[in-house]
């Protein structure tokens, strides 16, 4: 993990390096207790979870004192792997599954993470301004897009305007093809090599 890492993100500190493998022992310890991802999956927590979470770092670098909304955040995904990449970014992670949150915060507590506040609550009950909403296939685009409307800051100043970055896999033409929102799909096998990523996709939409 620590040199695919390394390769993927030459920026990364040797403490944030350190943090990611942290925080793959506290969250399978936890998924021992509580079941967050499969058994079956555990072994891939690092290509299939953590990684697939950073691929949303390639698309758009957050930078410092921006906010980031992650809705239906389960076990943390991509809002903690996020959270260590950018620790001068806010990270807010909801889920309406309080034992869900409840690892959330034992894991971010442990990790020291300063920048994450676990919420547990509908996203559509959240008031406040972001300016990225971050998800990773929690439901079609189309059912996605009310949750988030009027949680935006008016306020761009990233290259990528502030909007959705969904993180999705398969053909999305169809769900695509229903969106009014201006968007890109980006493919997530430019960046890792890894089998599982030749389906899966970063789909960003103007907010």
């Amino acid at each position: 993990m620590r040199e695919e890492l390394k390769r993927h993100f030459p920026f990364l500190s040797e403490r944030q390096l350190d943090l990611y493998e942290q925080f793959a022992r506290e969250f399978l310890s936890w998924n021992e207790k509580i079941n967050l991802i499969s058994r079956k999956d555990t072994e891939n927590l690092f290509v299939h979870h953590i990684l697939h979470s950073l691929a949303i770092a390639k698309v758009c670098e957050f930078k410092p004192m921006c906010r980031v909304l992650d809705i239906g955040t389960g076990g943390g995904f991509p809002g903690l792997p996020l959270a260590i990449m950018f620790p001068q970014t806010e990270f807010v992670l909801v889920d309406s599954i309080g034992k869900k949150i409840k690892v959330v915060e034992a894991v971010s507590e442990a990790l020291g993470l300063q920048n994450v506040k676990p919420m547990q609550t509908r996203a559509e009950k959240v008031q406040e301004k972001f300016d990225f909403i971050v998800s990773r296939a929690v439901t079609n685009l189309e059912d996605f897009i009310p949750w988030t409307k009027g949680k935006f800051s008016k306020i761009n100043y990233h290259d990528l305007p502030n909007g959705i970055l969904y993180l999705k896999g398969g053909d999305l033409k169809e769900e695509l093809s229903k969106i009014k929102n201006q968007y890109n799909v980006y493919d997530i096998d430019t960046w890792f090599k890894d089998e599982f990523f030749q389906t899966k996709k970063v789909v960003y939409l103007k907010g």
